[in-house]
């Protein structure tokens, strides 16, 4: 593959490197325009068509657009389209069920014996918002025990982003090819076409779908121009096409529902491309954490690796938060997370490793929802041991947890709440916390 340079990048095993660059990759020598975007006649025979993720007019450092040079227009894809089974993926609005305001947690989800593709084995545990408002996000779980063969896959609902938990995914875009595995995270913009195979087995993890504007980098404020997550570490993939002539399945999803059309080539033809509306991949290992040095907490916000923006300024449509690998040193201080009730409503997932303010329940691959002005903190254990612990300079080693976090309250699935790994005595944990007032002892 030929790499026409981009305007700020530089190229990483197959990837681009950079967040939110002009990107420009090749996959044939000449098949990039230069100097134009919509030639009359592009080389190969090629069709010259954009993707937008903003609207035409929006402003220049939230415009986001790419040119895509393909052997067939998204159009000569279009058949005739027919409803297809959305199994068990709901979108917002949805109120299927009512349950009563109560923390809650769930043991992981086991994958199931038959072979179920990534496209048939998305779990839908809460919604928020409205999808159909461009507002709000949904919380799923994947389970995939086989690839998609012969099937393709767009979302106009929404941006999807992927957290492998257990197993790799190769997601096969027509940008280029994304493998990721656990600690990493891939994700796919609003109508990018896409393919996932399992290169290694069976997989599990945590999709979002952000119905909102696309995530991007939050700022740094006062920690000034480094740390955080640095924008060379993200990476978009170099062009690669597919020239296959076979019967296909092209599924949409569109207004909370799934089309599917049959196809007679691969949608993934698309041979160069430039732009800044493109897939990405990022390894969550690098982020490079900010902390209190001396005493007190930090807001979690500090670890906020993505954010989705909405209407309101500093008010996040979804925040994608991750806790890393982290040294704790704050001296005379209560170190895991404290108690607290908070506007925005919490998504959590266990990567791997543990999390310190639930050191016993919450496992990888586990997952719990602590809604909008619910109470919720860190349980009797980590409690009394986080009491009595001796304050020296303590490293939290092998974990990476992360949350979605929104402004909406997360409307559970029925599913989600029927399951039997819904951890029914999860909602009154609280309740074990002991009275320890003594007004004789200061």
């Amino acid at each position: 593959m030929t790499l026409i340079p981009p305007l700020s990048a530089a190229v990483t095993d197959g990837y681009q490197s950079g967040f939110g660059n002009g990107f420009a990759t090749e996959a044939l020598p000449g098949a990039l325009p230069i100097g134009r975007n919509s030639p009359q006649r592009c080389a190969y025979g090629l069709y010259a068509e954009q993707l937008s993720g903003t609207a035409f007019t929006a402003p220049r450092a939230a415009n986001r657009r790419s040119w895509l040079y393909r052997i067939r227009p998204s159009l000569a894809h279009w058949g005739r389209f027919r409803p297809a089974d959305t199994g068990l993926w709901r979108t917002a609005p949805c109120a299927e069920i009512a349950l009563p305001p109560a923390p809650m947690r769930w043991d992981p989800i086991p994958l199931p014996a038959e072979a179920q593709s990534l496209l048939d084995g998305v779990r839908t545990i809460t919604t928020a918002g409205d999808a159909g408002a461009q507002t709000g996000m949904a919380a799923h779980v994947y389970l995939a025990t086989a690839s998609m063969t012969d099937t393709y896959f767009y979302n106009a609902d929404a941006e999807m982003l992927f957290v492998p938990q257990q197993g790799a995914l190769r997601l096969r875009t027509e940008f280029g090819v994304i493998d990721i595995a656990p600690g990493e995270i891939a994700v796919i913009p609003r109508g990018v076409k896409f393919s996932a195979d399992l290169p290694s087995g069976p997989a599990r993890g945590y999709l979002c779908e952000n119905y909102a504007g696309a995530f991007t980098l939050p700022e740094r404020g006062p920690i000034g121009a480094n740390c955080l997550a640095n924008p060379r570490d993200f990476l978009t993939p170099v062009a690669a096409y597919e020239d296959r002539d076979a019967p296909s399945r092209l599924v949409v999803k569109w207004g909370g529902a799934l089309w599917e059309t049959e196809l007679e080539h691969s949608p993934l033809d698309v041979v160069a491309w430039h732009g800044n509306n493109a897939p990405y991949k990022y390894d969550l290992r690098r982020f490079a954490p900010v902390g209190p040095l001396l005493f007190d907490h930090a807001d979690p916000s500090i670890f906020t690796t993505l954010t989705a923006p909405s209407d309101t300024p500093g008010t996040a449509n979804v925040d994608f938060v991750i806790f890393p690998d982290r040294w704790a040193v704050a001296e005379d201080t209560f170190r895991p997370p404290w108690y607290h009730m908070n506007i925005m409503s919490e998504f959590m997932g266990l990567i791997y490793g543990a999390y310190d303010a639930k050191p016993h329940g919450f496992v990888p691959g586990g997952f719990s929802l602590h809604n909008t002005m619910l109470p919720h903190g860190p349980d009797r254990e980590a409690f009394e041991g986080a009491s009595a612990a001796l304050l020296a300079p303590h490293k939290l080693a092998g974990t990476m947890a992360f949350m979605f976090e929104t402004r909406f309250p997360q409307r559970v699935t029925a599913y989600a709440a029927g399951i039997a790994q819904n951890q029914a005595d999860y909602a009154t944990y609280g309740t074990r916390l002991a009275k320890r007032f003594d007004p004789r002892r200061p």
